[in-house]
């Protein structure tokens, strides 16, 4: 299993223009501190060799819609901002346009990030490009919203990028990230099983990072992990309870190879340990370093500039 990750591995170095990654051994973060210094970032044949290595004692930091404190969120500034910080991974979602570009948006709709109404699927990209997008408080800003070719432009080199909403875009999604030279840093997702991803994709596994979303609560849970195991850089696993049953699994994964990706965004996707509860109580030893002992190593946040300062000063990164 190992073998096959490890030639994973060196098909995606290969893909970037940098391929040095310090003859196979972890390099220890240069980063110290998230409040001194404005750019934190390691090079992503770093993030890479740590991603791919689950060994690795680096716990990987994703941001999810990007870092929307300080920008509009899946904005261009927002990404920027977690590159800065850092960040590993950046989580952005696709949708269609109506003449057929992929654009960064959460919804659907516009409504709630923009001054615009209507579908994505209704506005041409011209049109999309002429919307304004909202910060977190709903005040409009300057930003637009960015392309799906801008984004991995932007990440070139510096921070992987976790495509979500994106399965039933697969093949403009590679287009993309061919186009820029980029399809190292991608990793597509869902929660389809083995057998469905195989059917509509192929054996994509080992050319380009792809990560099962499986829900440890549910029936047929075990069987599931089972598909991928040995196949796979990371599993992402949900639970509502942190029951026995859904440790052992979080440890099976682990124990073939893969790291255990949790978000912490809120209680139902991780036992309760979530970022909600974090903030409220100011206990992360209970909710984020808890996650940590019970075997994840990617953590994916709605505060990823704090989780990088947090986990580095503590020694987990």
């Amino acid at each position: 299993m190992k073998k096959y990750l490890f030639s994973a591995t060196l098909l995606l170095f290969s893909l970037l223009p940098c391929t040095d990654i310090n003859a196979g051994k972890p390099q220890k973060s240069k980063v110290e501190s998230t409040e001194n210094s404005k750019d934190h970032s390691l090079p992503v044949t770093e993030i890479l060799f740590h991603f791919w290595n689950s060994s690795s004692k680096r716990v990987l930091v994703a941001a999810h819609r990007a870092d929307w404190h300080a920008a509009p969120e899946n904005s261009l500034p927002a990404i920027q901002s977690c590159i800065d910080n850092g960040v590993d991974i950046v989580e952005v979602d696709n949708k269609l346009t109506k003449d057929g570009y992929l654009v960064i948006m959460h919804d659907k709709t516009v409504d709630r990030t923009t001054n615009g109404k209507g579908n994505v699927s209704d506005y041409t990209l011209a049109e999309i490009k002429k919307l304004y997008l909202k910060d977190k408080d709903g005040n409009l800003t300057k930003e637009r919203i960015p392309t799906f070719e801008e984004v991995m432009n932007l990440c070139r080199g510096k921070a992987m990028v976790n495509i979500d909403q994106s399965y039933d875009y697969w093949d403009k999604v590679m287009e993309v990230l061919q186009k820029t030279n980029t399809t190292a840093q991608g990793m597509m997702k869902s929660g389809h099983p083995y057998q469905k991803v195989v059917s509509d994709h192929g054996n994509i596994f080992g050319k380009i990072a792809y990560i099962p979303v499986i829900s440890l609560d549910q029936e047929g849970a075990e069987e599931m992990v089972d598909g991928f195991l040995g196949k796979c850089p990371a599993v992402e696993c949900c639970f509502k309870n942190a029951t026995p049953k859904a440790l052992q699994l979080m440890q099976k994964i682990a124990d073939h190879g893969s790291r255990v990706w949790v978000n912490t965004l809120w209680a139902s996707l991780n036992g309760g340990h979530d970022d909600v509860t974090a903030f409220k109580t100011n206990n992360f030893k209970d909710t984020w370093e808890w996650l940590i002992k019970a075997g994840a190593n990617v953590l994916q946040t709605d505060h990823s500039a704090y989780m990088v300062k947090y986990l580095t000063e503590h020694g987990m990164r």
